[in-house]
C-alpha cells in the first residue's frame, strides 16, 4: 500500500469548498478534522433506513441499530487493542470522558490524596481536577515545562509520592504539538501505585495507540478529531478500575433493576452509559475508525512529518516570526506569532484568502501565561493537506503581514 494524497483528498468532499474566490485550505485540524465520504454516507444511511433506539427493542430496526452500535464498539476496541469490548465506554467526547473519571474515580479518593497533571494541559484536563480537589480536599500538582514546550521529566520523581493516586497528562499538546513521553510517565506512576489517564484527543488521528502495550489505566479521545462525528468519544478504562468506580449518571441502560427502594446497576459498559446515547455518533465513529484502518498508516505518519518539516522551514524564513513549541518530538502542529501584529488580525486576513487557522489561547491559558502572551496563530495539519497548500499559506501570510505593517 502506498500513500496517495490525491486519492485521499477525493474522499473529503468539503476540500472542494471555495471561500469567496479562493479554494479552502484547512489548517485547523487540531480543533476538528474533516469527514470522509464513507462516514457521511454512513450517517445518511442510518437516518434514512436504520433509525431506531438501541438495546431491548425486539423489532427489526432496533436490532439493526443495536448491532451496528455494538459493532462500532468492537471496531474501536480492536483499533486501540483493548482487552475487552466492554472496556470501551462511549462518551460525548474527551472532556466528558475526563469528567466521568474525575467524578467516578474521584469518589474513591480521600482528603490529602494527590493528583498530578502537567503545565501544558488543555483546560478540560485541568478544570475537572481543580473542581475535584476543592470538593474532596485533594492536592493538585503540575509537571513543569521548559521554554521549548517540553515537560521537565527530571522533576517527575520528586512530584510522584505515595500519596499520588492519579496522573493525568496529554499525549500530544493541542497548543504546542509536543509529543509527551507517556510510556515513561506511565511506568514511573505505576511504580508508586498511581493510576494514569492519557488524553489522546490529539493523537489517535495521527498514530495508533495500543493500550495494553502502553499499560495506561484510562484513555480518552474524541470522534470528531478522528474523522468521525461531533458529540461522541470514548473512555477506555481497565476492567477492574471501571468495576470499582460508581456510576457517573443515573437513568436508563445503566440499571439492572429499579424498585422504589433500591436500584442495582448494570454491568460494563452500560453502567456508564445512562440514557439514549448518540447512536449515530457511535456508529459513525466506528465507521471512521474502520475507514482509517484501511489507509496506509505508516504513509500517513511520514506525510504529516514531511508537512511539519516543510512548513517549519518556510515559516522560519519570515522576519519577526516567533515559534512556540519547539520540542524535539512534535506532532503536525505549529504555533507562532508575528512581531508587531495581533494573531486575530492575521487569522482574519488569512480567512479572506481561504485559509483556516486557529487563533487565541487554544483552551490552554496556563501555557500562554508561561510564555507571557495572549495567544498564538496555530496551523495544524492532517494527511489530506499538501505542501502546495503550505506554499499558498506562506504567500497569504506574507501578504497579511505586509497589510498590517
Amino acid at each position: 500500500m502506498s500513500f496517495d494524497v490525491k486519492n485521499i483528498r477525493k474522499q473529503f468532499p468539503i476540500l472542494d469548498t471555495k471561500i469567496g474566490k479562493y479554494p479552502l485550505i484547512y489548517f485547523d485540524n487540531g480543533a476538528t478534522s474533516q469527514k470522509p465520504q464513507a462516514v457521511i454516507d454512513c450517517i445518511q444511511t442510518y437516518y434514512t433506513s436504520e433509525n431506531s433506539n438501541i438495546h431491548r427493542g425486539v423489532h427489526h430496526l432496533s436490532q439493526v441499530a443495536t448491532e451496528n452500535y455494538e459493532h462500532a464498539r468492537k471496531t474501536i476496541q480492536t483499533y486501540i487493542n483493548a482487552k475487552n469490548d466492554y472496556e470501551i465506554i462511549f462518551s460525548q467526547g474527551t472532556t466528558h470522558g475526563i469528567n466521568l473519571v474525575a467524578s467516578s474515580f474521584g469518589k474513591l479518593l480521600k482528603a490529602g490524596d494527590e493528583i498530578l497533571i502537567s503545565q501544558m494541559e488543555h483546560h478540560s484536563n485541568i478544570v475537572p481536577w481543580q473542581m475535584l480537589a476543592e470538593e474532596r480536599g485533594l492536592v493538585l500538582k503540575y509537571i513543569p515545562m521548559n521554554q521549548a514546550g517540553e515537560l521537565i521529566m527530571a522533576e517527575l520523581p520528586n512530584l510522584l509520592t505515595t500519596k499520588t493516586k492519579l496522573v493525568s497528562v496529554t499525549h500530544i499538546s493541542n497548543a504546542l504539538g509536543t509529543i509527551n513521553p507517556i510510556a515513561e510517565i506511565i511506568q514511573a506512576a505505576h511504580k508508586i501505585g498511581a493510576k494514569v489517564l492519557i488524553d489522546g484527543a490529539q493523537s489517535l488521528q495521527h498514530e495508533q495507540i495500543d493500550v495494553q502495550a502502553l499499560d495506561c489505566d484510562f484513555l480518552v479521545f474524541s470522534g470528531h478529531k478522528v474523522f468521525g462525528p461531533t458529540g461522541v468519544g470514548v473512555l477506555y478504562g481497565k476492567e477492574e478500575l471501571l468495576n470499582a468506580m460508581p456510576p457517573y449518571q443515573g437513568g436508563g441502560d445503566m440499571i439492572k433493576t429499579v424498585t422504589l427502594e433500591k436500584t442495582t446497576y448494570n454491568g460494563l459498559p452500560h453502567k456508564f452509559e445512562a440514557g439514549t446515547p448518540n447512536i449515530i455518533g457511535g456508529i459513525g465513529f466506528g465507521k471512521a475508525i474502520a475507514w482509517l484502518e484501511e489507509q496506509d498508516l505508516e504513509g500517513i505518519k511520514k506525510h504529516e512529518t514531511d508537512l511539519l518539516v516543510h512548513a517549519t522551514e518556510k515559516l522560519s524564513e519570515i522576519d519577526g516570526i516567533q515559534f512556540y513549541g519547539t520540542a524535539e518530538k512534535k506532532g503536525s502542529t505549529i504555533s507562532f506569532l508575528i512581531e508587531g501584529t495581533h494573531p486575530y488580525d492575521i487569522g482574519t486576513l488569512l480567512n479572506q484568502q481561504g485559509i483556516a487557522v486557529r487563533t487565541g489561547h487554544h483552551c490552554t491559558q496556563p501555557i500562554m501565561d508561561f510564555y507571557q502572551i495572549p495567544g498564538t496563530i496555530r496551523a495544524s495539519f492532517s494527511f489530506y493537506n499538501t505542501k502546495e497548500e503550505i506554499d499558498q499559506f506562506i504567500i497569504a501570510l506574507k501578504k497579511a503581514i505586509t497589510m498590517l505593517s
